[in-house]
């Protein structure tokens, strides 16, 4: 059984976001994105698949298609397939992302 430390896992880049995977499998794959203040993850969108983001540390200004919402600790948000996504960490602390996605890019 793999058991992943969602605190220990943590890894920060000063020159950009920091994905971490956790978890892969043909079907999904589960990351921690690690967003020091004033970083982001550029918006983009997948055909065929969920991505679920999960606030586990910090707050996030999350797009996903149209919309524009500010997400804190223990709130998440899905970005359908198909729609524009991306966050951005506008604050002044660290921001980690519990980030899930299904299936993983092509995979579908």
């Amino acid at each position: 059984m793999k058991v992943a430390d969602l605190i220990a896992g943590r890894r920060f880049d000063t020159a950009k976001m920091a994905k971490v995977n956790l978890f892969e499998t043909p079907r999904l794959f589960c990351d921690l994105y690690c967003l020091e203040p004033g970083q982001s993850q550029k918006a983009h969108a997948h055909e065929g698949s969920d991505k679920v983001y999960v606030v586990i540390e910090g707050q996030g200004r999350f797009e996903i298609g149209e919309e524009t919402a500010d997400l804190a600790q223990g709130q998440a948000v899905v970005a359908p397939p198909g729609l524009r996504h991306g966050v951005t960490n506008a604050s002044a602390e660290r921001l980690v992302i519990l980030v899930f996605m299904a299936p993983p890019p092509g995979n579908h």
